[in-house]
């Protein structure tokens, strides 16, 4: 009895101490790294999901401009980008003379946009959730309520031009298999896949005025003279491939970046996901946001103009790849050199020429440069989790070269094909930063 009466004293002690005590608010995070995980989380879906790399740009492209509309009003000295692009119009407002906590606001519109254009909703909801619980946690309700419901207005007033860019219009499109006309494209090994989103060329531009305003000259002529150019260009894939050094194979592997590699096993087959040309170059933003420290407002508006590079450049590229409808190396290399020849890296399943690669990473590195600065070395680390390598580049346009060679060092271009779309993704990229007017 005695016992249990000690039980109850120290049981009773425990409970006014309990009932005394606080519970403690989740910590929150800094404003510029809420930003970058939200980025990040959605990269996972990309994966998860199997974007292709047109796709996932215009993903990273509707979800990175809400972000940015909602937390610039935290930095009045920055203008608003949509209202400077085609087809969305004046932005909503924030109400005066109210509080807003802006980083929620671009949770809030960044995520309502992610749901419309992703379908693995359920592990962002998660993400989000947790997120959602440290606002609530150190804030009060209406202030929360009333940045998450502006969080929408942005996210929707985002949507309504994502409606209409001319990608819900070419769902359900038919297959796309080329032909069989001397130097054009049609599926290859060795899996012998249709080609990826050829109406892409019709999308709606965000900067650029039309998807035809960066023409290119057209690649090298069907020709069976072995003194030609288009053999000769195919004679220089093919000897690249029988004489490639270990630091070209590393180079050609590190950019690879192809989402959705279908291994071949005997018998088995299994796939490799890992992030899109375009989540390589959000992952490089990403890093040069963290190195140089940038505020929220910097970080945001560095993921929305790396986006919208992404986005111009690849309709840019794909326009030419489907009217030109050049063929693939492999496919020429086989009917007239080498019957079991393969490229080091899997031909991915659209027409040849230009190299979407180079294009958009040359408009991705004009735009960090300007953003960050011409002389700008980083460890390349966006890659690491995925494939386990990392490269140092002491410029983004530096970067930028080197992923558009590591096409023809993996056999998957032509040399000429790997130039001419750095030429045209580096014109949308100084395009791009030439029309906007960022600050006031």
């Amino acid at each position: 009895m005695r016992c249990f009466k000690i039980f109850i004293a120290v049981a009773g002690c425990a409970l006014v101490l309990g009932c005394g005590s606080k519970p403690k608010k989740i910590p929150m995070m800094k404003d510029a790294d809420v930003i970058h995980n939200n980025i990040d989380q959605l990269t996972q879906v990309i994966i998860y999901d199997v974007f292709s790399p047109p796709v996932a740009s215009r993903i990273y492209g509707y979800t990175s401009l809400a972000a940015y509309e909602a937390i610039r009003y935290s930095n009045p000295g920055y203008n608003s980008i949509t209202a400077q692009l085609r087809g969305f119009g004046k932005p909503p407002e924030p109400k005066a003379g109210v509080k807003y906590n802006y980083t929620l606001a671009a949770t809030s519109a960044f995520f309502a946009v992610a749901h419309k254009v992703t379908f693995s909703i359920d592990s962002l909801k998660k993400y989000e959730a947790k997120v959602y619980a440290m606002y609530k946690d150190n804030m009060d309700d209406s202030t929360y309520a009333r940045s998450m419901a502006f969080g929408e207005k942005i996210g929707n007033y985002i949507l309504k031009r994502a409606a209409v860019d001319n990608y819900p219009q070419t769902r359900g499109k038919p297959r796309f298999l080329g032909n069989d006309n001397p130097g054009n494209w049609h599926p290859t090994p060795p899996d012998y896949l249709d080609g990826v989103e050829f109406c892409w060329g019709t999308m709606h531009t965000f900067a650029v005025d039309t998807s035809t305003m960066f023409p290119l000259p057209p690649p090298p002529a069907f020709s069976e003279d072995k003194n030609s150019e288009y053999l000769r260009q195919t004679m220089e894939v093919y000897n690249q491939s029988k004489n490639i050094t270990p630091e070209q194979k590393t180079i050609a592997k590190f950019w690879d970046d192809n989402p959705f590699v279908i291994e071949h096993n005997g018998h088995m087959m299994f796939a490799n996901k890992k992030i899109t040309p375009g989540g390589h170059w959000i992952g490089i933003t990403a890093i040069a946001c963290k190195q140089t420290h940038a505020d929220v407002v910097k970080t945001a508006q560095a993921y929305a103009l790396t986006s919208i590079a992404l986005f111009d450049a690849f309709i840019c590229g794909w326009q030419v790849k489907y009217e030109t409808n050049y063929i693939r190396p492999v496919t020429i290399i086989n009917d007239k050199i080498d019957h079991d020849w393969l490229p080091m890296l899997q031909t991915p399943p659209f027409p040849e020429y230009p190299s979407g690669h180079s294009d958009i990473s040359g408009a991705s590195a004009v735009v960090l440069t300007h953003l960050f600065g011409d002389n700008f070395a980083y460890q390349d680390t966006s890659d690491l989790r995925y494939i386990g390598m990392q490269r140092h580049f002491d410029s983004f346009l530096k970067a930028a070269d080197e992923t558009s060679i590591s096409r023809f060092y993996g056999g998957i271009h032509f040399l000429n094909s790997v130039n001419q779309g750095a030429v045209q993704g580096k014109q949308v990229g100084e395009y791009i930063w030439k029309k906007l007017k960022l600050k006031n």
